[in-house]
């Protein structure tokens, strides 16, 4: 059983990871929005549309933070959508503005709609972190998602990722006679692939979304990562593997239930090749983002010894012994995996 013991600190942007993201069309001049949302007055407890209560409390503001609050928040969904154009967001709306305080980052949960139509679309105002930028990047660079977000000083914009939680997933739609259990016993396998190779944490069944497609004969399945605050943080190796969570649990029962081991390590492999596809397509992105990363701190020293001598343990290698950061540990795991497959990482202190 994997846990996280508490909350992990904010770690700031620094300028060279500012430089990236403004080369990589990441930066944009968006209204520094998130100081001013916490302005809130009241509160009320979210609902679902099922009318079961959530994490989420909608929050009201006085009239004159509204009126100051609305116009930015529209811009930033035109900036996000269709990069800034204004003459396309008069008959947006801000309809409703939930707040997370479970969450790291405490997310604002923004709800825009279109006043022509009634049709709504969210995106998140968080606080910047650096640690959370990079499972960004990483994500957008290494998996089969694209993920589109906008950062500037400590405000973070990130479009809403559609799917359901994988939480109510397990217990509304797995058990359903309809749904087919070795597409979602293959796709886990490749997500926790994914997650392990590029050190993401804590995916319990609360941090990711099951994204259903109907396909001509079957219906397609793909597990998405969305939260990405324990990006080569934590200090235990199973941390970084997603059936070890207890609210996986059923899902990783399924994966060992309908496939055998060999099959397992066939869709594995499957996923360790299509990304190494994707580093050497972005090759030189992707090295200049670990090479940043390797020279921040993002973890606490003792976290770093810690997953340093799991890694070692758990691929009987001493590759990792020189690694100093969580950075340096992520660009030689990716390496080590993906290194008979085009990719290669020069790792640099400075």
């Amino acid at each position: 059983m994997a846990m996280i013991s508490r909350r992990k600190k904010l770690y700031q942007v620094g300028t060279s990871l500012n430089q990236y993201l403004y080369h990589f069309g990441r930066y944009s001049e968006i209204p520094l929005v998130y100081d001013d949302l916490l302005r809130f007055s009241e509160s009320m407890p979210y609902e679902d549309p099922s009318g079961k209560e959530t994490l989420w409390l909608t929050v009201m503001f006085p009239h004159e933070v509204m009126m100051e609050l609305r116009p930015k928040l529209t811009r930033i969904y035109a900036e996000l959508q269709i990069g800034g154009d204004t003459t396309h967001h008069e008959h947006l709306t801000v309809d409703r503005i939930d707040f997370g305080e479970f969450g790291n980052s405490r997310p604002f949960r923004i709800r825009i709609t279109n006043q022509y139509n009634d049709n709504s679309d969210y995106y998140y105002v968080k606080n910047a972190d650096a640690s959370r930028i990079y499972g960004l990047e990483l994500e957008h660079i290494l998996s089969p998602n694209r993920i589109n977000y906008l950062a500037r000083g400590n405000t973070l914009i990130e479009e809403h990722i559609a799917g359901l939680p994988g939480d109510v997933f397990a217990s509304d739609y797995l058990s359903k006679p309809e749904v087919n259990r070795v597409r979602i016993a293959k796709e886990f396998v490749k997500f926790n692939e994914r997650c392990f190779i590029r050190l993401l944490g804590d995916m319990r069944s609360v941090n990711y979304v099951v994204d259903v497609t109907p396909d001509f004969e079957e219906v397609q399945y793909r597990v998405r990562p969305i939260d990405f605050d324990q990006q080569s943080y934590q200090g235990k190796g199973k941390i970084y593997m997603a059936y070890h969570f207890d609210s996986n649990k059923d899902v990783t029962r399924l994966s060992f239930r309908e496939m055998n081991r060999k099959t397992i390590a066939q869709y594995a492999e499957e996923e360790r090749t299509q990304m190494a596809r994707r580093a050497h397509v972005e090759k030189n992105r992707l090295q200049a983002l670990l090479r940043i990363m390797a020279r921040e701190h993002l973890s606490p020293p003792e976290h770093v010894i810690q997953l340093r001598e799991d890694l070692c343990r758990i691929h009987s290698t001493k590759a990792f012994e020189n690694c100093i950061t969580m950075g340096e540990l992520t660009g030689e795991h990716i390496k080590l995996i993906l290194s008979d497959k085009n990719f290669s990482y020069a790792q640099r202190r400075g």
